[in-house]
């Protein structure tokens, strides 16, 4: 099993931003993550948020092994020409360390930041399902024209490519049937949450479940598209479950121990942000990154070493 952090992109960067990504990278955490929004919710929205990409490129130039990547891009706001040839500079500076999270979007935050109307859920799932076999095209061909009923390219240029053959991964947000055939099809790891539905009001035992139904939809998806599901990774990202696994290491391991009997392959913990849904006790957040794979039977075996 992996273990990664999520930074949220809210401080300035010689304001405790770059020192956030040194800071995961000698904590030994396989993966950073950022979110891709323009702006996010309360108490996020009216304070600082900076570009994912921007923010990325940055931690790359500061960081030697971490892996770093976006948890998730969507197409609220992307077009995948542009955002191929952010990717493929990306990946360029990072020396191939960068890991695409992309998911359909959703209805707040960012959804209207362009001026158009909120897309409704089939008419996002629609854009994504043309959105994510496009951006495969674009990090993969050095040359692509498409036609597509909400996307063109015009003989978009890509030259060299990504650093990471054929291209960077894909690790595709996905809970609906469309959308786990997207991961199936073209990811190379599956991103959950767990069900919405059971944040506030659920168990976790409830929760756990859930994501038992998921991954065995996961499963039935890979199988209709010829595909061996044990080859796609799958990543939890903690912090929308009942669950508290921040609480203590013991939670964590406890937390950690029960969700790889369902599979996952790697567990996402948000860096703690104080007086937000994200709050947590610092001190156990580093004993989570450097001490929680050992308790899981793991003994010797680090994130990194797993890269």
């Amino acid at each position: 099993m992996r273990l990664s952090t999520v930074i949220l992109p809210i401080r300035r960067w010689h304001e405790g931003g770059r020192e956030a990504w040194l800071r995961a990278e000698r904590l030994g955490f396989h993966t950073a993550y950022s979110y891709d929004h323009l702006s996010w919710r309360e108490p996020f929205r009216d304070g600082p948020w900076f570009g994912a990409i921007p923010t990325l490129t940055a931690a790359a130039t500061a960081t030697e092994r971490l892996r770093l990547g976006t948890l998730v891009t969507s197409p609220n706001f992307r077009h995948p020409v542009t955002l191929a040839k952010e990717l493929i500079s990306l990946d360029d500076v990072s020396g191939g360390r960068v890991t695409l999270g992309i998911g359909a979007g959703g209805n707040g935050f960012d959804a209207t930041a362009l001026g158009q109307e909120a897309w409704t859920p089939r008419e996002r799932a629609d854009r994504f399902a043309e959105f994510v076999p496009l951006l495969d095209r674009l990090l993969t061909e050095a040359s692509v024209s498409h036609r597509g009923a909400f996307y063109s390219a015009d003989e978009a240029r890509n030259v060299p490519g990504c650093v990471q053959r054929p291209r960077l991964p894909f690790a595709v947000a996905a809970t609906g049937p469309r959308g786990m055939r997207l991961a199936a099809r073209h990811g190379q790891a599956w991103v959950t949450t767990g069900d919405p539905k059971l944040f506030e009001a659920g168990t976790p035992e409830q929760s756990w479940e859930a994501l038992r139904g998921q991954v065995a939809r996961l499963g039935e998806a890979c199988a209709a598209e010829g595909r061996d599901a044990g080859k796609l990774e799958r990543v939890l990202l903690t912090g929308f479950t009942p669950d508290r696994p921040l609480e203590s290491l013991d939670a964590f391991v406890d937390f950690a121990g029960r969700h790889r009997e369902l599979g996952f392959t790697e567990i996402v913990v948000h860096a703690p942000i104080a007086d937000t849904m994200f709050a947590a006790d610092e001190a156990v957040y580093e004993r989570i990154a450097t001490e929680a794979l050992a308790q899981l039977g793991d003994p010797g075996l680090t994130n990194r070493s797993r890269a």
